[in-house]
């Protein structure tokens, strides 16, 4: 079966039924047979978008997205909300998603024995940034999804991780994503797509190998109350890995606005985070000043499309990689690639 596509407004809003039937023969739109066999990204699966005019959000994303299935079409859901509806936030949810499970001393006291943080920071963010835009633009049944997450499963192998360590990160990708766009995205999720969004990442799980993942998001998130009140506790291990994160991000910038990076980060941590990893307490004004910047711009964005349509990981700059994105295969640790066998 050859999934419908489109290049156009007018097009892709033209059949939904036809979509919709293609939908529900094929399963998730990434799952059609052979449709993702060499095809580079999620954008080549199902209808592409155009933003009216150069500058709106196109109805038929949230419309197509409605008319999805929460759980079979979960992966083409998560790629409209990922590449169409919320390129920005979704990258700062994820990122405050990832550094606050520095504040585990579990999961900090191992990445702070392997010192990718301190010696290769911005490899290791590009890195894992790369693996999971792969199969989030992906699906997880083709290449490069597939791929990217045999990957990343090939890189744990090498390290002795607790499934329920395994799990609190899993979880904050499930929860970060939907709080972020609560606060300052220019709409919240819908409950078919907070649904969609964590049959999604639960299914990753499964493909991690992850054991007793909860069913469903309360049990999740009792689950992960009953951890970070064990593991959530001040430690120096969590300290230096979240310093040495918050280095990368200020290598981002000009010297003079260096400084103020960590006590920006401070403003966008929950407090827990906060105590565990040894951060300052946010300045009142500079709280204010952030999240009045974050809400004027999901003021403006709810008119504007701010983002290109669709945003594709090919599209994006990886500091690490100046000459090109590497093969999936030669993702991750270099200490780790020198052990490996070479084709």
């Amino acid at each position: 079966m050859n999934p419908s596509r489109s290049t156009s407004p007018d097009t892709a809003s033209a059949h939904p039924a036809a979509t919709a039937a293609a939908a529900a023969a094929a399963g998730c739109p990434f799952h059609a047979a052979g449709a993702m066999a060499g095809a580079p990204h999620g954008a080549a699966i199902g209808p592409r978008y155009r933003r009216p005019l150069g500058v709106l959000h196109h109805r038929g994303v949230r419309a197509e997205i409605a008319r999805l299935d929460a759980k079979r079409d979960c992966q083409r859901i998560v790629f409209l909300l990922s590449a169409y509806e919320f390129p920005f936030d979704m990258t700062r949810a994820l990122e405050i998603a990832l550094f606050h499970t520095y504040g585990s001393r579990s999961v900090s006291r191992l990445l702070d024995r392997t010192a990718q943080f301190s010696r290769h920071g911005q490899k290791r963010y590009d890195d894992t940034n790369l693996l999971i835009a792969n199969f989030m633009e992906a699906g997880w049944d083709g290449d490069p999804g597939a791929r990217a997450i045999a990957r990343m499963n090939h890189i744990h192998s090498h390290y002795r991780i607790p499934n329920e360590d395994f799990l609190f990160v899993l979880w904050t990708f499930i929860d970060f994503p939907i709080e972020w766009m609560a606060q300052f995205g220019w709409r919240d999720f819908t409950a078919h797509e907070c649904e969609a969004w964590f049959h999604y990442w639960h299914a990753i799980g499964q493909r991690m190998g992850l054991t007793d993942i909860p069913a469903s998001k309360p049990a999740f998130d009792a689950f992960v109350a009953a951890y970070e009140a064990r593991e959530f506790v001040p430690d120096e291990a969590s300290r230096r890995v979240a310093d040495a994160t918050v280095a990368i991000m200020a290598a981002w910038l000009p010297t003079p606005l260096r400084g103020v990076v960590k006590p920006a980060a401070a403003c966008l941590v929950r407090p827990q985070f906060r105590r565990a990893a040894k951060f300052p307490e946010p300045s009142p004004v500079l709280n204010a000043v952030l999240r009045g910047v974050l809400r004027l711009r999901r003021v403006v964005k709810r008119v504007f499309s701010i983002e290109r349509y669709p945003t594709l990981l090919a599209e994006k700059h990886y500091r690490s990689y100046p000459q090109g994105l590497p093969p999936i295969e030669q993702i991750g640790p270099q200490a780790l690639k020198r052990r490996e066998p070479h084709p």
